[in-house]
């Protein structure tokens, strides 16, 4: 998620101020009876700031990689919310929080991870979700090995030829990853800019 400075010197992602409202529309619906969530890649924490405030049920638990965090203090400290707790430094390769979440949320973070990350990440997800968690997952997917669009097409060569090791993933090699690790698939839900917003639930 490219991020630049806004006026009060925070990052700042434009992605975030677009897409957070209709993401929230999925979480209300997808999340009414969780309690705790733990987001992987927090990024700026814009995300997390809005999520937060709109669901005060949920203790919303941010992460990210070390380097990121200062960034994602930042908004998390000017929010100032009660469910909020201090965000962890996670990165999905290495050591995995010790507490178990009834959900977990990632945006915008499976094509600019290596795949042996996403597949790391899919193999640590049931240490840290109780029976019948659900993971919520948004950004772009390809579908039979095609692309939904020419947007995105044009954005996963940008990807690839930044860096070679990110690209925007193929739905069904996901799907796998989330079967493997005991995740149903309930929902794949279309959402704007060729996007998706994909729903897998723990077995109770």
């Amino acid at each position: 998620m490219s991020s630049t400075k806004n006026p009060a010197d925070k990052p700042f992602a434009p992605s975030c101020e677009r897409n957070r409202d209709v993401i929230l529309e999925r979480l209300l619906a997808w999340l009414p009876a969780s309690t705790s969530v733990l987001e992987i890649g927090s990024g700026t924490g814009q995300h997390a700031v809005h999520f937060a405030a709109a669901l005060p049920h949920l203790r919303w638990q941010c992460s990210e990689r070390e380097e990121a965090l200062a960034g994602l203090r930042m908004w998390l400290d000017e929010a100032a919310l009660p469910n909020t707790p201090p965000p962890l430094a996670l990165d999905v390769g290495g050591a995995w929080p010790a507490l178990r979440y009834d959900a977990v949320f990632t945006a915008n973070t499976l094509h600019i991870m290596g795949w042996p990350d996403v597949e790391a990440l899919f193999a640590a997800l049931p240490s840290v979700m109780v029976p019948s968690a659900r993971l919520a997952v948004y950004g772009p997917f390809r579908y039979g090995g095609r692309h939904t669009s020419d947007s995105n097409a044009a954005f996963d060569r940008s990807l690839r030829e930044a860096a070679p090791h990110r690209g925007i993933r193929d739905f069904e090699a996901v799907d796998a990853l989330a079967r493997a690790a005991g995740l149903e698939l309930v929902e794949d839900f279309a959402m704007p800019a060729n996007n998706r917003c994909i729903l897998w639930a723990r077995a109770a």
